[in-house]
């Protein structure tokens, strides 16, 4: 089993896309899980413009990489989420200060994602859904049942029109289950996929969300195998200092005051051979995606160490039974 190694690109935005493919071809990746945003992918071209389409897939076959998936985390963010100044920046500037249309530009903006990953012969969206409970989730003031119930509803009624159109293109949505989303851990993914009973709505598994809140991240493949339409290798480490907690402090990512913080794959606490080996179980195919977030160390370093440290674990399983040589 091959599994492609690609890198998501959105670390990455500020170069120009062709800058990206010729670094990320040189440091040994298959192929890219393309941000929608920067000059790397721009949903709408892509899904009415077919030269915009012939020139991004001439630019990936000339560094001889691949794209399996599309990266929509911002504009899906706006779909779900309660407004604030600071996703303003996430939609076109002149919407900035109005809510309802900047939603309403998201729900656009993730139908064209759809259709602008079938026109790349994608068939997977990686995203956000935003979400109207995010400030409840430690229940105080308190949260009652059925204000919990009714924001995983407006999930559901946001999202049902964008994930029919998904579903036209023959494509999946990949919620990254994460902080300030619906689903951030392991019981909120189980009632989102409850709640929302459709087959297009799985789960882009990134292991780096889960292992500070003390889940074990191989649980959520082991327990929805069916579930997982994309994976980002992302490691985070937990620091031991009784000063620090899980909550951040309000201190930026990087700072070593933090109680926990994002590390380049292979230099934290997220054990990634179990994680493989869920995989396998799994029988997943699909890319294995570097989201490279180390605020420690520079990126120029870091992405060819990630891309180095996941190849050394991309093993299949085995097709023989270890002791059958022992046979007569």
């Amino acid at each position: 089993m091959a599994r492609p190694v690609t890198i998501f690109t959105g670390q990455f935005a500020d170069l120009p896309f062709e800058e990206v493919c010729r670094m990320m071809s040189g440091y040994g990746y298959d192929g890219l899980e393309i941000a929608c945003w920067g000059d790397h992918m721009d949903v709408r071209k892509a899904a009415t413009d077919p030269s915009y389409v012939a020139e991004k897939k001439a630019i990936l076959k000339k560094y001889n990489l691949g794209c399996w998936a599309l990266g929509a985390h911002l504009s899906g963010q706006l779909v779900g989420d309660n407004w604030d100044p600071r996703t303003d920046t996430f939609a076109p500037g002149e919407l900035a200060g109005k809510p309802e249309e900047i939603r309403e530009w998201a729900i656009e903006e993730m139908k064209f994602s759809a259709r602008a990953a079938a026109a790349m012969g994608c068939k997977v969206v990686t995203g956000f859904t935003g979400s109207p409970i995010w400030a409840y989730f430690y229940s105080f003031p308190p949260t009652s049942e059925e204000m919990v119930e009714a924001g995983f509803q407006r999930i559901k009624d946001l999202w049902d029109p964008i994930w029919d159109v998904f579903d036209e293109e023959g494509v999946k949505f990949a919620l990254e289950v994460h902080p300030s989303e619906i689903a951030f851990d392991y019981w909120s993914a189980k009632k989102l996929i409850d709640v929302v009973q459709r087959d297009t709505l799985g789960f882009n598994f990134d292991p780096s969300h889960l292992i500070w809140q003390n889940i074990e991240p191989s649980i959520l493949i082991r327990d929805f195998p069916d579930r997982i339409y994309h994976v980002h290798m992302k490691d985070a480490a937990i620091d031991d200092d009784p000063r620090s907690g899980i909550l951040g402090s309000h201190i930026e990512f990087g700072d070593m005051r933090r109680g926990w913080n994002f590390r380049s794959p292979g230099h934290g606490d997220v054990d990634f051979e179990l994680i493989i080996r869920a995989l396998n179980d799994a029988g997943y195919t699909g890319p294995l995606s570097v989201e490279w977030e180390d605020n420690a160390m520079d990126r120029t370093f870091g992405a060819p160490d990630a891309c180095e440290f996941v190849k050394s674990l991309n093993f299949a399983p085995s097709t023989i039974d270890f002791d059958g040589a022992m046979e007569n």
